[in-house]
C-alpha cells in the first residue's frame, strides 16, 4: 500500500507545480494591478508605479517565468507568498482568514457527510415506501434551491425567533460578539450560537448531495450474494447491511466526500459573505476585485494543493476499502 501511495503521491507533486504555473501566469495575465496604483490620489508617476509594482514582483514589463521565479524561490526558500497590493504580508491574512474558514467550515462538512451517508443508506433499505418518497422530496428541494437563497431563509428565520422571544437567541452575523467578557464557557457558548446557522446552512446542503448517491450506491448491493450469504450464516439483515452492505456502499463515495470536504474552504464564499465570515472565499472575490495578484495566486495554490491532497486522502480511503487497490 506505501508503494502505491508513494506512486499517486509523486503523481500529483508534479501535478501540482504545473497547475500552480498555470494559475500564476493565468492571473498575472488576467489581472490589472498597476490600474489601482494608477487611480490613487494624487496620481503618482509612472516610473512610481512601475518602482511599486517591480518591489511586489508583479511589474507586467517584467516576463511572467521571471516573475513566477522569483515568486516560487521565495515560496520555496523562505515559505513567503510575497505581498499584497496593500504593501501587507499575504502570509499573514493567508493564516488569519484559514483559521476563520476551519471554525466555520469543518462542522458543517462533517455533519454533513455523516447525516447524508445515513439518511442514503436508509432510504434505500425503505425504498419506495412513504419515508424514502418524503426524504427524496426534501432532497430535491434543498438541491434546487440556490446556497445563498437558503442562507437567506435560515437568517430570516433566525431574525423571526428573535423577534418572537424578545432576546438574541441566534446571531447570524461574525464569529463572535466583540468585547465578550467572561470565561472560556462564555466565549464557547458564543461561538457556537454564532456557528448555529452557517453549520446549518452546509449541513443541509451536505445531506441533500451525499444521500442521493449513497441512496444509489447502496440499492446496488441491497440484492447482492454476499449479502445473501452472510445472512445465511448467521448474521441478522440489519447486521449483515452494516457490515458488509454499507462497507462495500460506501468505496465509491470516499473519492466524493475527499474532493468535497477540501474544495468546501474556497467554495463556501456565500455562506462566508451572508453571514459575515471573512475566511478563504470572500478573500479569493475581494482580491480579484481589488486586481491583487499574490493574493489571488495564493489562494489558488491553497486551492490546487487542497485538490492534491483531496486526490491523494480519496487514494488512500479507497486502498483501506478496498483491498484489490492494494493488490
Amino acid at each position: 500500500m506505501l508503494r502505491y501511495l508513494a506512486k499517486r503521491l509523486a503523481y500529483y507533486v508534479v501535478l501540482l507545480v504545473v497547475s500552480v504555473f498555470l494559475a500564476y501566469a493565468l492571473a498575472s495575465s488576467a489581472l490589472n494591478p498597476r490600474a489601482y496604483f494608477e487611480a490613487k490620489q494624487p496620481r503618482p508617476t509612472a516610473a512610481a508605479v512601475d518602482r511599486q509594482l517591480t518591489d511586489l514582483g508583479i511589474n507586467s514589463h517584467t516576463p511572467i517565468t521571471v516573475r513566477f521565479g522569483h515568486w516560487a524561490e521565495n515560496l520555496v526558500v523562505h515559505g513567503d507568498l510575497g505581498q499584497s497590493i496593500h504593501d501587507t504580508s499575504v502570509n499573514a491574512e493567508f493564516g488569519r482568514r484559514l483559521v476563520v474558514s476551519l471554525r466555520l467550515l469543518v462542522i458543517g462538512s462533517l455533519l454533513g457527510m455523516l447525516l447524508g451517508v445515513a439518511v442514503g443508506a436508509w432510504g434505500a433499505v425503505r425504498q419506495y415506501r412513504i419515508s424514502d418518497r418524503v426524504l427524496t422530496v426534501v432532497c430535491f428541494v434543498l438541491l434546487s434551491t440556490p446556497v445563498f437563497l437558503l442562507a437567506l431563509f435560515l437568517k430570516n428565520g433566525a431574525i423571526a425567533v428573535n423577534q418572537a422571544s424578545g432576546h438574541q437567541l441566534i446571531d447570524f452575523t461574525g464569529y463572535e460578539t466583540p468585547g465578550l467578557s467572561g470565561g472560556l464557557g462564555a466565549h464557547l457558548a458564543d461561538w457556537a450560537v454564532h456557528l448555529l446557522l452557517p453549520t446549518l446552512s452546509l449541513a443541509l446542503m451536505g445531506l441533500a448531495t451525499y444521500s442521493r448517491y449513497q441512496r444509489g450506491t447502496m440499492l446496488d448491493v441491497l440484492g447482492s450474494d454476499y449479502l445473501r450469504t452472510a445472512e445465511a450464516k448467521g448474521l441478522t439483515r440489519r447486521h449483515a447491511l452494516i457490515k458488509h452492505g454499507l462497507r462495500t456502499a460506501v468505496i465509491p463515495m470516499s473519492t466524493l466526500f475527499a474532493y468535497n470536504f477540501l474544495g468546501v474552504f474556497t467554495g463556501a464564499t456565500f455562506t462566508e459573505i451572508i453571514f459575515g465570515w471573512h475566511g478563504m472565499g470572500e478573500w479569493f472575490i475581494k482580491s480579484i476585485y481589488e486586481n491583487d495578484t499574490n493574493s489571488v495566486v495564493a489562494v489558488t495554490l491553497f486551492t490546487a494543493v487542497t485538490v492534491l491532497v483531496s486526490g491523494l486522502l480519496a487514494d488512500t480511503l479507497h486502498a483501506a476499502l478496498d483491498p484489490r487497490v492494494r493488490a
